[in-house]
């Protein structure tokens, strides 16, 4: 007994101070005195020599730097150099490219959760509050989503001048080049808020404010440039797009197949220094219309005309649409939200070396200034958009379901449309906060390459469900398309959230992991780093530190996982208040525990863990609801800890936790060394999965919420456009949302002097007169009923057309039969 004693007082000393993540110092030393006490204390001397023994044959060695180096680092130094697979140099440019906010936090095992709360709370100007109180708001009473999408395919010229005119364009473009110069925060409301009202709107702004020519001339432009081009593109005077996607490369811009080649040409009767570009792209938006078109080649210089070197690598240019042989395609036509969208080609077309973007000497950096540039725009632009979708769903939804009745009742009240509004309010709580949160690390100065795949692949995969189950709570409401209809088009262009910007499938499987992996983790980059020091010795040093940083990190946080998961993440040190501080220890856990499983599979499947996509998938989810689930936490400390909004708090947060949980499972489950997967299930689930799904009971208080008027509703539809305008169904439908929830008990009464017979009558009009003579609604209550079914029937109703409403019309040219844009 004495033994088994002594042998668990070292254990739990050395488990206390890898759990703080005490120095190696500390560590020999707290270890050899709780030996040595507790051992002579229960009476095993030889016990506790033998364990004093082991513990300095440990700590020696390794606090002696030199002999630890040379002995232990040196022969690791050698096998790491050889099984650690060498960086390409587009994969070096990507994980240099952007910045590691809180997320490397997230991933370190021990978040410091006082610099979350630490940063600045998102917050709009005065200025950016009026602009989308003014031209925002009246931009959006000027659409007609339907006469956009299906009567002209394009957005009304009234409206394309107001866009102009007021600078939505020109967001992101300083006041001193005549733009907005508005926040990252700011950019993102003016996208929720036009998203709520037509996604084509929407994109149509969101592209020259985030992935087009503008943005990248502020980075790189010469002055020159930005001189000349900023100004125009501010006032819509120039229509940017910019042209990576192609047939053969998608968006990988490191495998483009379009190329230019340096050479000279004489222009104006000038010999001018250039390139002969030959490209293909497709999937433009903006090209039908543009006006400079932005360009990614590869470009080549043969004949050494600037230097060197032949393969200069990736390149960005801007060309004028005036520019000859610059050809621009017809339109495509993505999913019925007709932004503009299309092809453009060119072969042999010679651009000055002016046109780079930054001047020649930026040739070859263009893969870093794409990495950078969109790394920025996916953190806004279709997260933006997802989120004013999913925020318009709660409003639609919410009020259609209180409004609309069935078997006499509200259809709010059934479990099953309550499960589906549940899923709705508290995804669009997760996706509202995690918007914010991408946007608020923009404005910081970060350029966040991971979070932006986090934000990008889970609102617009959240945007999906949700607008699934918002189409199946208005059932035949959302399925027949027509101007009555606002959910229709919703649904049917999800799918291109989905697929631009990088497909959610490759988001998912390759971007969030493999870049959080190494980007984020304390240690990787830098081993990695230390490969590449020329001098040997300060190789071996910076090695030697980093590797033993990570030994005693991978060891803490073994150690840590599997104490808070055997007490159910009820220690440790915590943020909030009394409702959210159970909430940060769950997270402590899941943070440890994706640490360690992140460090056992990179450790024992090295190179390989790049192709075993399935589990770097779902290494990346435990990452990103981490994230998530930090962003939903801020969100709910910036605005002042509000008592209305846990409810949708804690489902978010348990669905969060539930998926984490599930897909820790995941991988360890289908971890191809067995022995060690079977170790980190211990050491992750000590005692099996707890976690579980938001309950029914927290499902129904959401449900409740966004069905009836009030301050959490108002939050979650913030930068919604509900102003109840002629075009504006949704709105008006939830401006009688307070007459709904106030004609229900008069319903009841009515309903119950129904059922006793008390009426003669089979018309709902006449029905009311003899419930007012029976005395069992009064005449105000009766006026109500009559007003409420009235002002419903508008929303509950669907539009019907003429056949030849629907055919396709095309007006032809008599004498030739040629349809007018063909003949243009």
């Amino acid at each position: 007994m004495s033994v088994i004693l002594t042998l668990l007082a070292a254990l739990i000393a050395s488990g206390a101070c890898a759990y703080h993540r005490t120095g190696l110092r500390t560590w020999a030393i707290a270890t050899g005195v709780t030996t040595l006490v507790v051992g002579l204390l229960a009476g095993a001397p030889v016990t506790t020599v033998v364990l004093l023994i082991i513990e300095a044959a440990i700590a020696v060695p390794l606090l002696m730097p030199a002999f630890r180096r040379r002995q232990i680092s040196a022969p690791l130094l050698k096998i790491f150099a050889k099984v650690t697979p060498k960086l390409s140099d587009t994969e070096q440019t990507a994980l240099e490219a952007g910045t590691v906010g809180f997320e490397g936090e997230l991933f370190s095992g021990k978040p410091d959760w006082h610099q979350l709360l630490s940063q600045p709370k998102p917050e709009l100007s005065v200025e950016e509050q009026a602009f989308l109180d003014g031209p925002v708001e009246q931009l959006c009473a000027m659409i007609d989503d339907w006469q956009i999408t299906h009567e002209l395919g394009d957005l009304p010229p009234a409206v394309w001048e107001f866009i102009k005119k007021n600078k939505f364009f020109g967001m992101i473009i300083p006041k001193q080049y005549g733009g907005l110069q508005f926040s990252a925060l700011a950019h993102s409301a003016v996208l929720q808020k036009l998203a709520t009202m037509s996604a084509t709107v929407a994109s149509t702004v969101a592209v020259p404010n985030s992935l087009g020519p503008a943005e990248l001339l502020l980075h790189y432009g010469s002055e020159e440039q930005k001189n000349h081009y900023l100004p125009r593109l501010a006032v819509g005077e120039e229509i940017p797009c910019f042209a990576l996607t192609g047939p053969y490369a998608g968006s990988d811009a490191t495998s483009l197949t379009d190329y230019g080649i340096v050479c000279k040409q004489v222009v104006d009767g000038a010999e001018t220094l250039g390139v002969k570009l030959t490209f293909d792209k497709r999937y433009i938006t903006l090209a039908p219309i543009a006006t400079v078109v932005g360009l990614a080649f590869r470009m080549y210089d043969p004949e050494h005309l600037l230097g060197d070197k032949e393969d200069l690598g990736i390149t960005l240019a801007l060309l004028p649409r005036s520019t000859p042989g610059l050809q621009i395609g017809r339109r495509h036509f993505p999913l019925n939200i007709p932004f503009q969208n299309g092809p453009v080609h060119g072969k042999d077309v010679f651009a000055p070396l002016t046109t780079l973007i930054g001047g020649p000497h930026m040739a070859g950096h263009g893969w870093r200034m794409l990495v950078e540039c969109l790394s920025v725009g996916r953190a806004i632009s279709l997260p933006s958009n997802a989120t004013g979708g999913v925020r318009m769903a709660v409003a639609a939804t919410g009020a259609y379901a209180r409004l609309r009745k069935q078997f006499g009742l509200s259809i709010a009240r059934f479990e099953g449309v309550e499960e589906a509004l549940a899923r709705i309010g508290g995804l669009t709580y997760a996706t509202a906060a995690l918007s914010r949160a991408t946007a608020a690390a923009v404005d910081r100065g970060e350029k966040p390459a991971v979070p932006s795949a986090i934000a990008k692949y889970h609102a617009t995969e959240w945007g999906r469900i949700v607008a699934g189950d918002a189409m199946d709570v208005h059932g035949g409401k959302g399925v027949q398309l027509g101007p009555k209809n606002y959910a229709g088009r919703s649904w049917q262009g999800v799918p291109i959230a989905i697929t631009v910007e990088g497909a959610n499938i490759m988001t998912r499987s390759l971007m969030i992991f493999g870049q959080g992996a190494i980007r984020c983790h304390p240690y990787v980059l830098k081993e990695m780093q230390a490969l590449s020091i020329a001098d040997y010795g300060d190789r071996l040093k910076t090695f030697d530190r980093a590797l033993f940083g990570h030994i005693g990190f991978g060891i803490s946080n073994a150690v840590r996982s599997f104490t808070l998961g055997i007490t159910g993440s009820a220690i440790g040190d915590a943020a909030g208040d009394a409702y959210t501080r159970r909430y940060y220890r769950k997270l402590n856990r899941y943070s440890a525990a994706l640490a360690l499983c992140a460090d056992v599979f990179m450790g024992v499947l090295g190179g390989k863990l790049k192709f075993k996509e399935k589990l770097s998938a779902r290494l990346g989810d435990v990452l990103s609801y981490l994230y998530i689930a930090s962003a939903m936490l801020k969100r709910y400390e910036d605005t002042g800890r509000p008592e209305a909004d846990r409810p949708l708090l804690a489902w978010a947060f348990h669905e969060c936790v539930w998926r984490m949980q599930m897909a820790l499972d995941g991988a360890i489950r289908n971890f191809p060394v067995r022995p060690v997967g079977w170790l980190l299930r211990v050491l992750v689930f000590p005692f099996g999965r707890r976690e579980v799904p938001p309950s029914d009971r927290l499902g129904r208080r959401v449900a409740a919420l966004i069905t009836a008027p009030g301050e959490a509703r108002d939050r979650l539809t913030q930068w919604a456009y509900l102003t109840p305008t002629a075009n504006n169904t949704v709105g008006r439908m939830c401006a009688l949302l307070p007459d709904v929830i106030a004609a229900e008990p008069v319903e009841r009464k009515f309903q119950k002097a129904q059922k006793a017979g008390q009426f003669v009558s089979r018309d709902y009009d006449s029905q009311l007169l003899e419930a007012v003579k029976a005395a069992a609604i009064t005449e105000g209550e009766a006026a109500l009923l009559k007003r409420v079914r009235d002002a419903s029937f508008e929303f509950i109703s669907v539009d019907d057309f003429d056949p030849k409403e629907l055919r396709a019309a095309v007006v032809r040219d008599e004498p030739t039969g040629k349809g007018l844009a063909d003949a243009a």
